[in-house]
C-alpha cells in the first residue's frame, strides 16, 4: 500500500472507542467518539491558505483530508466537538516518507509543519514537534474497516500523555 491509498482508505464514517493514559498523574480515562473524515481536492480554499500560511508551494499537495469528530470522554458531560485538517506533501521520487502540514484542536488556529513515514509493515507515523509539544502518532489497518491508532503526547513541561483508538467504519466503503 502506498502512502495516497493509505489515506484514501481513511475517508468515511468511523466509531473510534479510546482509553487516554496520563503517566505524569496515573490518570486513566475513556473515552467514544463520531469521526468523519472527508478527502479535500488540492485546490480547495483552506488547502491553499494553509500552504500560504506555512510558505508553502501548493502544487506539492495531493489532497487534504478533513477531520470531524464529536465525543466524550469519561467523567465529562461535557460533549468533546472538534476539526481539524492535514494536508500531505507528497515527494513522487520518495512518497513513502514526507512531510505533512495540519491543523490542531485546542492550538488557537495554529498550523503545524510535521514528517511522516510510511513503514512496509503499513503502518503510518505522524511526527509533529513545535517548541512546546511534540506528538507522534501510528495508525494501521487490520482490516478495511477497522483501524488502530496510538498516540504519545508530550508537553516541554513534562505532561506525557498516551492514547490507544480502535476505530470502526461506521457503514461498508
Amino acid at each position: 500500500m502506498d502512502i495516497k491509498e493509505f489515506l484514501e482508505l481513511s475517508a468515511g464514517k468511523w466509531f473510534s472507542q479510546r482509553t487516554i493514559h496520563n503517566l505524569s498523574s496515573g490518570q486513566l480515562l475513556a473515552g467514544k467518539s463520531n469521526l468523519t473524515i472527508d478527502i479535500l481536492p488540492e485546490n480547495e480554499p483552506s488547502i491553499i491558505q494553509l500552504c500560504e500560511h506555512q510558505h508553502v508551494d501548493s502544487g506539492q499537495v495531493w489532497k487534504g483530508l478533513k477531520f470531524s469528530w464529536e465525543g466524550t470522554v469519561e467523567n465529562d458531560s461535557k460533549q468533546q466537538t472538534g476539526q481539524a485538517m492535514l494536508v500531505p506533501l507528497i515527494d513522487e521520487n520518495s512518497p513513502q516518507e514526507g512531510q505533512f502540514l495540519q491543523t490542531r484542536p485546542g492550538s488557537q488556529n495554529q498550523t503545524f509543519k510535521g514528517r511522516y513515514l510510511l513503514g512496509e509493515d503499513e503502518v503510518l507515523v505522524l511526527i509533529t514537534e513545535t517548541d512546546s509539544f511534540s506528538v507522534e502518532e501510528r495508525l494501521w489497518y487490520l482490516m478495511p474497516n477497522l483501524r488502530l491508532r496510538t498516540t504519545v503526547f508530550k508537553q516541554k513541561n513534562g505532561l506525557t500523555q498516551a492514547s490507544f483508538c480502535s476505530e470502526i467504519r461506521m457503514g461498508v466503503k
